[in-house]
């Protein structure tokens, strides 16, 4: 148990009136005590539920991604796009990154995505089960928490045991363990946006935010997006039906079996889906000035 940990824990867990956000440095040493253990697993869930409930600030996160940063191995990706996957799980429909990836290999385009033990609290399938059970086209390039940032894989115990989503959901989705430039992120709140691109805007040349489904940087219907680059944020509205597509996604859980086997045998109708999320790669990448451009190069 560390006794300076319990000042941080008062910060977070006194109720509004007394509650205040961290320094950049308080910050900073709770989450290298988290991350050290030095916090007792009691302490850390404590701090967890309180600083979720305060709420987090920016400046906050940005001290914790700092620490997080110097707990993680990053090898280069030549060429790479980051996608940032939440590590909840996706529970109505199939990850489909190994069905696009291929579709952008010819353009030189290298994908990075991060995957562990699921995480609280929706379920479903990681990613982590699907690179682990199918085949990887060669330009995805996985990286596993286990491996590139073990302390914090080393907490998946105290967060399954809270039950709930902690700021640590939030940050842990672009570790930028790849070293790229450009990064894609979803979002499941339009408020978050804001906070997205204050979190994570000056880590990537040009980071692109889409309202996925289930949370993911995924397109299977009408959405909207934000490209942020050189300190502006441009507001896209993406409807797959302007590109001829008529796909009517999942509202209803799926196990990982059947997750897979969608993959494994994709329908004509999935097979568009990915490509049009391949043509948003290809945009987000700046390999085409548009979605429709990028599209019509994957279609030439």
């Amino acid at each position: 148990m560390s006794q300076r940990f319990i000042n941080y824990i008062k910060c977070v867990g006194t109720g509004s009136k007394h509650n205040r956000d961290l320094t950049h440095e308080e910050m900073r040493d709770a989450v290298a005590q988290i991350l050290s253990q030095e916090a007792a697993p009691e302490q850390t869930a404590a701090f967890l539920l309180g600083w979720r409930l305060k709420p987090e600030s920016v400046e906050e996160f940005r001290a914790a991604l700092e620490v997080l940063d110097e707990s993680t191995v990053k090898r280069p990706v030549e060429n790479g796009l980051e996608l940032g996957y939440p590590f909840d799980g996706k529970a109505d429909n199939p990850y489909i990154f190994t069905l696009a990836a291929p579709m952008v290999a010819p353009f030189g385009l290298n994908l990075v995505v991060n995957g562990g033990a699921l995480q609280p609290s929706k379920g479903g399938a990681t990613v982590r089960d699907v690179c682990s059970a199918l085949p990887l086209p060669e330009n995805i390039h996985y990286f596993d928490r286990t491996d590139y940032c073990k302390p914090l894989a080393d907490l998946t115990p105290i967060r399954q045991t809270l039950g709930l989503r902690t700021g640590l959901n939030t940050i842990e989705r672009l570790p930028n363990v790849g070293m790229c430039d450009t990064a894609l992120i979803g979002v499941f709140h339009k408020p978050y946006v804001k906070k997205y691109v204050e979190i994570f805007g000056n880590r990537y040349k040009r980071l692109v935010i889409v309202k996925g489904n289930e949370g993911t940087p995924e397109i299977f219907g009408k959405c909207r997006l934000w490209v942020c680059e050189n300190g502006n944020t441009e507001e896209i509205l993406l409807d797959p039906a302007d590109f001829g597509i008529e796909y009517k996604k999942s509202f209803d859980r799926i196990d990982e079996a059947e997750a897979l086997e969608m993959v494994k045998n994709p329908s004509d109708g999935l097979m568009q889906i990915a490509k049009l999320n391949a043509a948003l790669w290809l945009f987000a990448k700046s390999e085409a000035p548009s979605i429709e451009e990028a599209w019509t190069l994957l279609n030439g």
